[in-house]
């Protein structure tokens, strides 16, 4: 059966050789468009309902003015007002940087931690209590100690970005650097290979999937670090976080809500992009394995 040119074949009609002309591909791709982007749109929909429900519904006026203020309020009052919106977005600017410079680092660090203690046991039983240390140990309860040794200003909040997100990193590379098949490992034994080549050629590929997913989890864990530094460490630019204290105080409900939308909207776009990244990187060729070992 030969296809004609232009067409691209029905899969469900295929046995039959129906032919799908360029208008019902591009019908196809505007449903499966419609399928990823109506549930977003919906549970938006509803999440304003919910918050206008709450603002006129169960608050009353004076309690509005402080607790919730309406949606179409933190839109007129500050996200469309430059005097209001400027240092939010200066602050997010900030926060910006300060994520990504603590990725960064956190994510090297854990990479070659990773590699470090996956070379022998007795290194894996040795740090990795370490690292499961700065998972659990409260950020408040270190702070002056941060504040000595790196200052209270942008240092301060990018080693917290760091202290945050750098155990996903750790985690999820050296599972994967173990999770390598006992097969492959005996085919390099074979080949006589060294210690580096079978972390380079062997251990560490097959750990990109687990890697770029402690990616992910890293990115989103940055973004809190920026904020939390943001609300110990306030020398110098104010970040979001700092803003958002300053409105708490002052009982700027409408800035409070449009930061908080502000910061909100910046997680989503880092987990998204380090998601998307991660699906380029490994995506096509993981799918393929994973599918070549389940039809074994």
């Amino acid at each position: 059966m030969t296809t004609t040119a232009g067409a691209a074949v029905d899969p469900v009609g295929a046995a039959t050789g129906r032919n799908l002309s360029g208008d019902a591909a591009g019908a196809a791709r505007a449903r499966r468009l419609a399928q990823s982007v109506l549930p977003v749109v919906g549970t938006l929909v509803v999440f304003l309902g919910i918050w206008l429900a709450v603002s006129y519904l169960v608050l009353s006026p004076e309690r509005r003015e402080i607790l919730v203020p309406p949606p179409q309020e933190v839109l007129t009052d500050s996200l469309l007002r430059w005097s209001h919106l400027q240092p939010m977005l200066r602050a997010l600017l900030l926060d910006v940087a300060v994520s990504m410079i603590g990725l960064v680092i956190a994510s090297v660090l854990g990479v070659l931690a990773a590699i470090v203690m996956s070379q022998a046991s007795w290194l894996e039983r040795g740090l990795y209590p370490f690292a499961i240390l700065l998972q659990v140990v409260p950020i408040l309860a270190i702070v002056p100690l941060l504040g000595l040794w790196f200052n209270y200003g942008i240092n301060g909040r990018v080693v917290v970005c760091v202290i945050i997100a750098i155990f996903p990193m750790i985690a999820n590379t050296l599972f994967g650097i173990h999770a390598a098949e006992q097969g492959a490992h005996d085919l390099f034994t074979l080949h006589k290979a060294s210690r580096w080549q079978r972390l380079a050629k062997l251990q560490l590929p097959g750990a990109l999937p687990s890697l770029f997913a402690g990616l992910r989890i890293s990115s989103g864990l940055s973004v809190i670090g920026a904020l939390v530094g943001d609300f110990f460490f306030v020398q110098g630019q104010p970040g979001l976080g700092t803003l958002l204290s300053t409105y708490i105080a002052r009982v700027q409900s409408t800035d409070l809500f449009a930061a908080i939308l502000l910061s909100s909207l910046y997680g989503v776009v880092v987990f998204a992009v380090f998601t998307a990244l991660s699906t380029l990187a490994v995506g096509s060729w993981y799918r393929g394995a994973r599918a070549a070992r389940s039809g074994t």
